[in-house]
């Protein structure tokens, strides 16, 4: 396996600053992720910290074990559910929304950290400690997580979906879809993918993850088994009504103490705006930081003097109504993004939490509603990340000279240089030079028209504008039939470009993992997973 590291600046300045330990982003954290006496004060947390609320173990264990067996996972990820029962075992604890065919590449990777993570600490600190990855099931955004991007083999990038079901505004766990649109959507992936030795296993999984009416967290959930469940990944779904139920407590207090919450969010709102730093999640007075089911649509609360209503008034509940929710039906309420750090809190020992670059952002605007709960934020760490390489595109940037800052920053320049090269007609300066002698020889002669009549000088200057633009024209058409010479060439160029930064995007924030499972099995996969790899919030480059 060949790597090496690369600086990709993320687009975060303060998930930037956290990551490198610069400028005031230290103090929005109370650990450092690259601190080892951070770590050790952590556990120490943990093992003392009686004071905040935490979840009965033994339900908690006896939700995930019915979950995980349902989705399909493993006898590993079911020893280390079973571990969790135990006083003293810790967890490793991140997630991402539930996307289609198992989403964007940084999906896989998010797993890949935290296994990596909880196998590191489980050997430093001589104890149990479980990886645990977070499915956002009840994320309404439909749209954002119903699609992948392939890139094909004609060199376009091409994106494959599924259709909302019913048009209702709900969790995605809550929509499940019908096998006619499970079958379209394996067809287009099938259509997506070259022929390889690979691709019959590879769709025969995915389809048998999308049987009985599966929702999109359901196929992810099980496809996630099928990758990760080896290494013991324990696998846990926001929405899942069992684990609504073990929140019933923690939901009691968000509504109990909602003024004084939102006042803590407000606070630390308050700090990063000090510190320097843009706000990633806006935050309100107001907001009540929960979302509640009614007629089946997921709508975000606030308060209106003594009550709770979403935007449109169309819900409004007294705090004793959400109190009762709470408690006789807990799956009518369902987390925000400044309420789910504080639940994961609660339900898991987390040692560490595994965080994307705007995360990061937005999880500094919670420290204070930890503290309010008498809780303490985790050691924040940034997940792993990759730019796949294969071995014909890094032939074709050796043999155009191309480094990867070039492809990032500069490749349109760089490709017209090297198109350039190739001119050995040297056509743009010699219709340059045909264009300054014209101009130089006609140009005052249309000026001297003025002493005969001014129309007749208007009618020269709007000739000679005429006779510069069909030079250019011609010089353009010129220009791009001798370009036709190269196309190969050009095809080339841009799947360096479409392969490393499509939509002027990172790799891994755009396409789906199963085009290189396709080509090239899961032995990559494996490398990553197995091979040590320090978590320093560096980019990787990982050559196939």
């Amino acid at each position: 396996m060949q790597m090496e590291t690369f600086h990709w600046k993320k687009n975060q300045t303060l998930a930037e600053d956290y990551i490198t330990d610069k400028g005031n982003a230290k103090s929005l954290f109370p650990y450092h992720f690259g601190n080892v006496e951070d770590w050790q004060g952590r556990v120490q947390w943990l093992d003392g910290a009686n004071a905040a609320p935490h979840v009965d173990r033994k339900r908690l264990v006896g939700a995930l074990e019915a979950y995980n067996r349902r989705v399909g996972n493993t006898e590993e990820a079911l020893k280390h559910i079973a571990a969790l029962g135990d006083e003293g075992t810790l967890a490793i604890v991140g997630g991402q929304q539930a996307g289609l065919f198992g989403g964007q590449l940084m999906i896989l990777y998010k797993a890949i950290t935290i296994i990596q993570l909880a196998r590191e600490w489980r050997t430093k600190l001589q104890r149990a400690v479980v990886p645990i990855f977070w499915i956002a099931g009840e994320d309404h955004d439909f749209d954002e997580v119903n699609h992948v991007h392939v890139l094909s083999n004609t060199g376009q990038i091409e994106k494959l979906k599924v259709d909302h079901p019913s048009g209702i505004r709900t969790s995605v766990s809550r929509l499940p879809l019908s096998s006619e649109a499970w079958e379209e959507a394996l067809h287009k992936l099938d259509q997506s993918l070259m022929d390889t030795e690979f691709k019959a296993s590879l769709l025969e999984k995915m389809r048998s993850t999308v049987g009985d009416g599966a929702t999109l967290s359901d196929a992810f959930a099980r496809w996630m088994a099928m990758l990760f469940g080896e290494y013991g990944l324990v696998l846990i779904d926001a929405d899942e009504p069992s684990v609504r139920a073990l929140e019933s407590s923690m939901f009691e207090n968000l509504i109990e103490q909602n003024e004084s919450y939102a006042a803590s969010l407000m606070r630390s709102q308050a700090e990063v705006s000090q510190a320097g730093y843009g706000i990633q999640a806006e935050i309100h007075e107001d907001a009540a930081n929960l979302f509640v089911f009614a007629d089946g649509a997921r709508l975000l609360l606030h308060r209106e003097d003594e009550h709770f209503a979403d935007k449109k008034n169309t819900v409004r509940y007294t705090k004793a109504d959400l109190l009762d929710k709470a408690i006789s039906t807990p799956d009518q309420l369902s987390n925000n993004v400044m309420s789910r750090p504080l639940m994961q809190e609660y339900l898991f020992p987390v040692l560490a939490t595994v965080l994307g670059p705007g995360e990061i952002a937005y999880w500094a605007l919670t420290k204070q509603a930890f503290e309010h709960f008498h809780m303490r934020m985790p050691i924040v760490v940034p997940r792993l990340e990759f730019t796949l390489i294969e071995g014909t595109v890094k032939k074709q940037m050796n043999k155009y000279e191309l480094t990867l800052t070039d492809v990032l920053e500069r490749f349109d320049e760089r490709k017209q240089a090297w198109l350039d090269a190739q001119d050995t007609l040297q056509l743009n300066e010699r219709f340059q030079a045909v264009k300054e002698s014209f101009l130089s020889t006609y140009a005052p002669l249309v000026e001297s028209l003025g002493g005969i009549n001014p129309g007749v000088k208007k009618l020269g200057d709007t000739n000679l504008a005429k006779i510069v633009e069909q030079i250019d024209y011609l010089h353009h058409k010129a220009s791009e039939a001798s370009h036709t010479q190269f196309d190969a060439a050009i095809r080339q160029l841009d799947r360096v470009r479409l392969t490393i930064f499509p939509l002027a995007k990172p790799q891994e924030r755009v396409y789906n993992g199963c085009a290189y499972l396709n080509r090239y099995g899961n032995v990559w996969l494996q490398h990553l997973l197995e091979t040590p790899i320090p978590v320093d919030g560096t980019h990787r480059i990982y050559y196939l």
